[in-house]
């Protein structure tokens, strides 16, 4: 059972299927950011016991030592493990846990356990995100549907959320910088522990979060963000690109997607490259609105803001991060290294996701629980179409403390039938993401995708 926490009996009044358009809130509404509430809409307080403790900022300085470009230290490395959560104790914790979560203890006993840490607030995000979350609090609107934004520009959309619409909006729009250049890999992961890294380039460019656009700018031009993708590895499939325009009103034009094949040297329209298409060279484990959590148009689904609830969640995984280890240390069977792991004990909120009538996904119904200090999804619980729990994705958060944004590191989905896992994001052995990087928008057009893949 959910447990209502704080502000949360208001919000579940005005919890929605997802059709209202009600958004904004009032200027007295809108004064509790920056002071109950935190900038960007969390509670500020600790909660009773004290164990999940107020905000305070979060990291706003790097750790000594640090520069642009390294993998990010741990800011806590004196911290140690409180106690660990197994299959033999997890019942003990059956609140604070999701149904997915729970699978893995029942899934894999002998080897799936969670070491929980002291809890560390350390979301923070620059202070232009957070003058921005307080504008767009009393101004932004969901389009007809819920399929699109207006009224707000740069920071979180709907820091106070009215419905679970608002909420996977947040998610979506949350802060991650201007512009990043990502290099690194995926691999899916056999139940004996075999695979084989598929290596990607990246570079997304956020114009939603571009220095001075505004709300009228961005509905005028309809593009939230841009993204290109290309393979660098292995050999057979080096060079295969993609490219997405993720739009702002996706009644109006919906995603727009291009591929470039290397063997028949051609950019062709990939308009299947949305819902729950198959994700890239991910084995079946995933789909594309399964990539980061959750992507693209919400359309499908009914959305249900259902509360609040205290959780333990993959939090300050600096560890995994490190490019002190490799892939090989991570990468084991049925799960990742529980070792190289951290959780801790946040405030998550829980929105709920089921498939309309007359609508078809692999998916009948998706649970998120989504990060009250940055709106990063940490966990989805993802149902088939007989009801059963069919996979369960993990996101690693760790703070970019040079941008700053909250983020994961690592995204790992647990494919529940074939005991399989994809892990997306990883760069221990690769460059650190780069977000000083300002590309101009030819870059991401269907010309430059054939560029890039003939490189």
């Amino acid at each position: 059972m959910i447990r209502k926490v704080g502000i949360i009996a208001a919000a579940l009044s005005l919890a929605l299927s997802g059709t209202s358009v009600l958004a904004k809130v009032s200027d007295e509404e809108a004064k509790k950011l920056g002071n109950e509430l935190t900038p960007l809409g969390a509670e500020k307080a600790a909660n009773a016991d004290g164990s999940i403790p107020a905000w305070t900022g979060g990291i706003t300085a790097a750790p000594a030592g640090y520069s642009v470009g390294d993998h990010h230290p741990d800011p806590y490395p004196d911290d140690k493990v409180l106690f660990e959560i197994t299959a033999k104790n997890y019942q003990e914790y059956a609140d604070m846990l999701s149904e997915g979560q729970k699978k893995l203890f029942e899934a894999y006993p002998e080897t799936f356990r969670m070491p929980v840490y002291k809890t560390r607030r350390s979301a923070s995000n620059p202070q232009d995100i957070y003058d921005a979350t307080k504008a767009n609090a009393t101004r932004a609107e969901l389009l007809d549907g819920g399929n699109g934004i207006k009224g707000a520009a740069v920071g979180i959309p709907f820091p106070i959320p009215q419905n679970g619409l608002e909420a996977i909006w947040n998610h979506i729009l949350r802060y991650r910088g201007e512009a990043v250049q990502r290099n690194g890999g995926q691999a899916a992961v056999t139940s004996s522990g075999d695979y084989n890294v598929i290596g990607f380039d990246e570079q997304l460019l956020i114009q939603y979060a571009k220095e001075g656009i505004t709300p009228e700018q961005l509905v005028e031009d309809n593009i939230l963000f841009m993204f290109k993708q290309k393979v660098t590895e292995p050999a057979r499939l080096a060079g295969t690109a993609l490219l997405v325009h993720e739009t702002v009103d996706q009644i109006k034009e919906p995603r727009k997607a291009w591929t470039y094949n290397t063997g028949q040297r051609r950019v062709r329209l990939a308009p299947n490259i949305a819902y729950d298409t198959p994700g890239t060279a991910a084995d079946g484990l995933r789909t594309t609105d399964d990539f980061d959590m959750f992507n693209g148009s919400p359309n499908r689904y009914n959305w249900e803001l259902k509360g609040k609830q205290e959780m333990f969640v993959a939090y300050n995984n600096y560890a995994l991060h490190s490019d002190e280890v490799s892939y090989s240390d991570i990468l084991k069977p049925n799960h990742i290294n529980p070792d190289l792991t951290r959780w801790e004990k946040h405030r998550v909120w829980v929105v709920e996701a089921t498939l309309k009538d007359g609508f078809r996904h692999v998916y009948q119904k998706r649970v998120f629980f989504i990060d009250e200090d940055s709106w990063q999804i940490q966990v989805a619980d993802m149902y088939d179409n007989r009801g059963e729990l069919y996979r369960v994705g993990i996101a690693y958060g760790i703070n970019y403390y040079d941008v700053p944004t909250q983020w994961s590191t690592l995204d790992v989905y647990h494919d529940l039938n074939s005991r399989r896992y994809l892990a997306i994001g990883l760069d221990n052995e690769e460059s650190m993401y780069d977000f000083s990087i300002r590309p101009k928008d030819r870059e991401f057009t269907p010309q430059a995708l054939r560029r890039e893949g003939m490189r």
